[in-house]
């Protein structure tokens, strides 16, 4: 007669605890993995035709390194992430505080990308009709941008409920989705700053 063999008391099967990942993470992460696709296209095509246009003005006359924008942009990963640690430890104002840091810092790199173009366009009169700069210098740095907003405008719409007193400890896994975002808009900041602002001046 077969014997059955079982487990000691109070040890768990290696899966016991295992649950399916968020429905929520996984559509980010799949749109992240998509929206890299567009970008790396974007970049590709920055990186060719550096150097190739007929006329002026070129990247190194006009373009300034944006330090302080950087700075501010990269920063406000953390103050998400410092968010979605304090929604998580239920600490609703201090989540409100750092989100309000968030939209502010995006905000003020988004102002300053603005100002970059309005200093480009009406100073030194680079368009995207211009050359082939000014055509892949506003394709890749605009497609960024519009990120920006994309990003800026959920979180902006997550700071109300939150000062609303309607974002709680359950919606954490809403603000981590958010972060994500947040994150690779960030990271791809960095890729955008080194292809333009430093191997193409």
């Amino acid at each position: 007669m077969g014997t059955v063999a079982t487990l000691p008391h109070g040890i768990e099967t290696p899966d016991a605890n295992w649950k399916l990942p968020s429905r929520g993470i996984v559509g980010m992460v799949c749109l992240i993995v998509a929206e890299s696709a567009i970008f790396i296209i974007f970049v590709v095509a920055y990186i060719f035709y550096i150097g190739k246009s007929l006329s002026g003005p070129t990247p190194h006359e006009v373009l300034e390194l944006p330090i302080v924008s950087t700075i501010c942009l990269l920063s406000s990963s953390i103050t998400v992430h410092l968010a979605g640690h304090s929604l998580h430890r239920d600490q609703r104002r201090l989540c409100s505080l750092w989100l309000a840091a968030t939209v502010l810092l995006g905000a003020i790199f988004l102002a300053s990308t603005g100002l970059e173009w309005y200093k480009l366009i009406y100073q030194y009169g680079l368009t995207v009709r211009t050359n082939l700069f000014g055509t892949t210098f506003y394709s890749l740095v605009g497609l960024h941008a519009s990120h920006v907003i994309v990003g800026l405008f959920m979180l902006s719409l997550t700071l109300l409920f939150s000062l609303q007193g309607k974002l709680t400890i359950n919606h954490s896994e809403r603000l981590e989705v958010i972060s994500l975002y947040w994150h690779f808009v960030d990271a791809v900041w960095v890729v955008v700053f080194t292809v333009v602002y430093l191997l193409g001046r």
